[in-house]
């Protein structure tokens, strides 16, 4: 097989349903046709599901739909090789989205399942091909199954290794259609258990070798992150924040999105001075002990929106720890003040938690915004190491205090921080639990070496994933691509909010 030099994108997904995984794989197969992404390697853990490879159907199933659905296990038809499979927790599945360049699938699969052989070899486990039945056998015993689909010469699905499952699940099914034979998993055959992570690391290391490429996630950006340059067409917005003596977030946190949105003649206003007290560790506004608020903001920043002929105004701020209500007297000030200079505009607020202040949140809500966004910014594992002071679980109520309170609301994420997309998924129903409707998701951006080093540039198609996913979940508007951001175009909200 005709072997690149580019590295091989690798996505640890986490825990996703199979069907969700697949859509997914799906979405970066028709990527790869098109050469829109280089060859990938997908590493995930399903939940229990039964698969359906071409050479088999229910035949090789010991139980009926009706009872499996009672048990939660979802039963698929794949258009890969091979029989009835179950896919459940402590299973390593590994999708290898591969171009073969020169049609050599016997090749491709021979090291497939080579790499398994040396990764359990590395463990002190022997394992053996079977020539009449592919995989990987320990005795009469299969370990590890696998499964190709290849479509326009990319090669999908791949392998499942029992790293420690719960072997009793395998009953369920005929493994391979071979009654006479079993299964085993790696746990069993040690006397321990072993962790997926662990076996995860062994098998990128040796699928690397037997490829010879690196697999990593990306450490570059791609030319997707091109955003346009500020020109003149910017200079009305510009020369209109610097005579009203205005702070956009737009300038502050370095966004790349302002040459475009400035042309537009939009751009998002930040009350409250341009010092934070908070010390988010991705983001680029100042930190330090900011001025006393200037009771007269709110009155520029208004007229600032009709000279602009803004009809949707956006308005964040900087976190006001300091202040008694965390700013929350001043946002409702700023909302009045749009109110009677451009009584037909949207007023969109971007709020800070306010410390979890009911008190604060009432006083932002009785001055009537249109929409109220509070961003989520990451998923629970990271949060407390991404953003200062702020707790996941109170973001969450701060949305569903305000959705209950009849705001429309709004949250974003960043994404290349190191999450999976299994956290990702789980950060999207907690956000629906809370009510929200109206979602940003948007790569993450170093914007200098004083904040969080990126982990991952996520290519175009795995946003579109996640928007597709997000809608199915009844989000009513998504926007989800590398250089969204939370204010993004947040003109276009508004219609769907009216829907």
């Amino acid at each position: 097989m005709e072997r690149s030099r580019e590295p091989i994108y690798l996505l640890r997904m986490g825990r996703v349903h199979y069907r969700l995984a697949h859509r997914l794989m799906e979405t970066l197969v028709d990527a790869r046709r098109k050469d829109e992404i280089g060859d990938a390697l997908l590493l995930v853990e399903h939940p229990p599901v039964i698969t359906l490879g071409r050479g088999g159907g229910m035949e090789d199933v010991r139980l009926s739909r009706e009872s499996l659905a009672r048990l939660g296990i979802e039963v698929i038809e794949t258009e890969r090789g091979g029989r009835a499979t179950y896919h459940g927790p402590g299973q390593l599945v590994a999708y290898p989205i591969m171009k073969l360049l020169d049609a050599d699938l016997h090749g491709y699969l021979w090291r497939l399942e080579e790499v398994v052989l040396r990764l359990l070899a590395e463990w002190g486990i022997h394992g053996q091909r079977d020539k009449a039945h592919p995989g990987v056998w320990v005795g009469r015993r299969k370990i590890a199954a696998v499964g190709i689909a290849v479509s326009h010469g990319v090669a999908s699905h791949g392998v499942a290794i029992n790293v420690d499952p719960d072997l009793s699940a395998f009953g369920m099914i005929v493994p391979c259609g071979l009654p006479d034979r079993g299964v085993t998993s790696m746990s069993s055959l040690l006397g321990r258990a072993v962790a997926l992570g662990d076996v995860e690391q062994g098998f990128v290391a040796h699928f690397s070798q037997l490829f010879g490429r690196t697999v990593e996630p990306r450490r570059e950006p791609g030319g997707w992150l091109t955003a346009p340059a500020p020109n003149g067409r910017c200079q009305p917005v510009l020369d209109t924040v610097e005579r009203m003596g205005l702070h956009t977030v737009c300038q502050e946190a370095s966004c790349p999105n302002l040459g475009d949105c400035w042309a537009r003649g939009t751009a998002t206003f930040m009350i409250l001075g341009d010092r934070c007290t908070r010390h988010c560790r991705f983001c680029n506004v100042a930190a330090g002990a900011p001025l006393p608020p200037d009771p007269d903001e709110p009155n520029r920043l208004a007229e600032a929106a009709g000279i602009l002929g803004l009809r949707h105004v956006v308005v964040t701020s900087v976190a006001r720890d300091d202040l008694p209500d965390g700013g929350a007297g001043h946002f409702a000030a700023t909302v009045r003040a749009i109110r009677r200079r451009l009584p037909g505009a949207n007023v969109e607020l971007l709020i800070p938690d306010f410390a979890g202040s009911m008190a604060a949140l009432e006083t932002v809500a009785a001055a009537g915004p249109d929409i109220l966004s509070h961003n989520l910014e990451t998923v629970e594992r990271l949060s407390s190491s991404v953003r200062s002071k702020a707790d996941y679980r109170r973001s969450l109520a701060v949305l569903a205090w305000a959705r209950q309170r009849g705001l429309a609301t709004k949250s974003g994420l960043m994404l290349g921080l190191g999450e999976t997309c299994g956290e990702v998924l789980q950060t999207l129903q907690d956000l629906r639990r809370a009510g929200c409707d109206l979602l940003t998701l948007g790569q993450y951006l170093q914007p200098s070496g004083r904040q969080l080093p990126v982990v991952d540039y996520l290519p175009p198609s795995i946003f579109h994933w996640y928007r597709e996913m997000a809608l199915s979940m009844g989000f009513r508007w998504v926007a989800a691509s590398p250089l969204v951001r939370s204010s993004y175009r947040a003109e276009e909200v508004w219609a769907a909010c009216r829907l």
